[in-house]
């Protein structure tokens, strides 16, 4: 049997992106098979199809449900994003970076020198969170590991953050990479409490602000709400407000020294870079939390909490539905979810080994080529299909796209996320505006392969999809309808404006 790095070795160079190798239209995937990979990746690929048909199906779904502990991104694809600064930094750098630019900037005595200096400190925090969109961009459409990418996208929707919120575009990128993508295929309880001491969290739903005596129950509120057992589980206002007094004193500290606290205290500060649990702004009182009592004790409540709510079975059943709406149905059988919530529960929350269940479920191999794309699925499986093999070195018109079709990267203003249900995303606007954006990419984007400041656009490739093997894959799940209009086309522009326009690109 292959391994997964004899695998790699042939799609992953020192030179280029992924490309098709060898494959021959002897070698056809199923019209299902088609359908799962289109669905757990970010849009089924030459090279996608090629990994699987060397593979096989187990040992392919074994590969994508194991990622690597360090993804490898083709050579230039990884130059690209190590030349952004912001992945170079610490959420505890950047922090401390802005905070004090931001100082700075309102010490400046001149009154319109002192407004040009807002103006650059904030131009300043909207380029890091440029970049982080960049950098997550090109995970999404190079990396191997795509089944990771689509869970770090799910999870950063469960657990979002809106970048527009003060200090939250400088953290951004950092929150996505080490506190999600990096327990995105992990335990839920790692991945929660990744999150829970993440700056960009602790600012976006203010626990920063909450201490003794002065509490704030967003974020308490949202962990149960949203992030755990979900609305109607059995929860009261009184666990909402003996949660929010639990996580008191769990806050951000950008300065490079502990603060000072009580003697006795001082062994109860909790340090992890820009996390700080404070005790001096910590309530010490018991607490009864669904039904437990947590004695007053500092950092080490939080930490019951969360065990508390990870165990509960309506974490389990949340999640498990969670994932089966954005992967199977609008409105999932309850079987399947009780599976789902089953592993969960026996698995501590291992979250591969939920979709594991989810994956071999009746529910979702009847469900294949039938759950229709949100935006960011439309358009990354789009230039997947459009330009595999070719860098994009300007990320930029996609966001710009994501932007359009109102799922844009980072800009959900709502602790809710995105919706996973896809009546949210089938209007007729949504439906024009994928028109207009199937006939950029189908006529070759060139602003994808121009670098940002440069004037003008090189040579324009159009892509070439009726030309190529992929195609022959699509083609048996391709209606009359579809086949008729695509005959009728007059140029490759058109032909492939229509096919990534069609309902079957679409599902």
């Amino acid at each position: 049997m292959l391994s997964r790095r004899s695998v790699l070795a042939s799609a992953l160079t020192v030179a280029a992106v992924p490309r098709a190798k060898g494959w021959a239209a002897s070698r056809m995937v199923s019209t299902q098979d088609l359908a799962l990979i289109d669905l757990l990746t970010w849009g089924a690929t030459p090279s996608a199809l090629d990994e699987f048909l060397t593979l096989g199906r187990d040992q392919w779904l074994r590969w994508q449900l194991t990622p690597s502990p360090q993804q490898r991104l083709p050579f230039n694809v990884q130059q690209q994003i190590d030349a952004l600064p912001v992945s170079h930094h610490t959420a505890l750098e950047m922090g401390q970076a802005f905070e004090a630019q931001g100082r700075a900037a309102n010490k400046i005595a001149d009154p319109d020198a002192r407004i040009d200096a807002k103006k650059q400190y904030q131009k300043a925090m909207a380029e890091m969170a440029r970049q982080a969109s960049s950098a997550s961009i090109l995970r999404a459409l190079y990396s191997p590991d795509q089944l990771r990418e689509r869970m770090t996208w799910f999870w950063f929707n469960h657990f979002n953050v809106y970048q527009a919120k003060g200090i939250v575009r400088v953290l951004v990128g950092d929150y996505e990479e080490n506190a999600i993508r990096q327990h995105a295929m992990g335990h839920f309880r790692d991945l929660l409490m990744a999150t829970l001491r993440h700056p960009a969290m602790l600012r976006f739903l203010d626990n920063a602000d909450n201490k003794a005596g002065h509490i704030n129950e967003n974020y308490a509120r949202e962990i149960m709400e949203l992030h755990t057992m979900g609305v109607g589980s059995g929860y009261t206002q009184q666990d909402v407000e003996q949660l929010a007094r639990i996580l008191t004193g769990g806050g951000i500290d950008f300065r490079p020294t502990d603060p000072k606290v009580k003697p006795e205290w001082q062994p109860l500060v909790v340090r992890e870079g820009a996390f700080l649990f404070n005790p001096a702004r910590h309530d010490f009182s018991d607490k009864v939390f669904l039904g437990h009592t947590i004695k007053g004790s500092g950092f080490s409540e939080i930490e019951q909490a969360v065990d508390i709510l990870c165990a509960h079975p309506a974490t389990a059943r949340h999640i498990a539905h969670r994932l089966a709406l954005y992967f199977v149905a609008d409105e999932p059988s309850g079987a399947l979810v009780a599976r789902m919530a089953k592993r969960f529960t026996e698995s501590n929350g291992h979250i591969p080994s939920v979709l594991d269940v989810m994956i071999r479920s009746p529910e979702f191999t009847t469900s294949l080529g039938t759950r229709f794309k949100d935006p960011v699925r439309y358009v990354y499986s789009a230039v997947r299909s459009a330009f595999e093999g070719r860098l994009i070195v300007n990320p930029a018109p996609i966001q710009g796209w994501l932007n359009r079709l109102s799922e844009g990267l980072y800009n959900r203003l709502t602790p809710d996320g995105y919706p996973l249900d896809s009546t949210a995303w089938s209007s007729s606007g949504q439906m024009m505006a994928r028109f207009d954006i199937a006939h950029q990419i189908g006529s070759g984007a060139p602003k994808l392969f121009s670098r940002p400041d440069e004037v003008t656009v090189g040579e324009i490739t159009v892509p070439q999809l009726q030309q190529g093997p992929y195609f022959k894959a699509w083609r048996t799940t391709l209606s009359r309808q579809t086949r008729t209009a695509l005959e009728k086309a007059t140029s490759p522009q058109e032909w492939n404006t229509l096919f990534l326009s069609s309902p079957e690109f679409m599902s």
